[in-house]
């Protein structure tokens, strides 16, 4: 399992973050997944042998935002 922070930009309100948390939810190998409003973050944790971080950013975008890796 890996886990990642993405940066949100272009985030507005709560409900932000729940429409990431969903669309990222629906995607095979997705461990778990949490998106904050107050930090314009998404923490989450995958099973890279289903899903790649590529597909994340993409499954982001078309939500509406945009994601940038955080380096840790």
């Amino acid at each position: 399992m890996v886990k990642k922070k993405l940066k949100i930009q272009d985030i507005h309100c709560s409900s932000c973050s729940l429409v990431i948390d969903m669309d990222l939810e629906d995607l095979e190998g997705v461990i778990n997944v949490k998106t904050s409003y107050a930090k314009a973050e998404t923490e989450i944790e995958f099973d890279p042998a289903k899903l790649d971080e590529e597909q994340i950013l993409a499954t982001i975008k078309k939500s509406g935002y945009t994601a940038v890796p955080i380096e840790t």
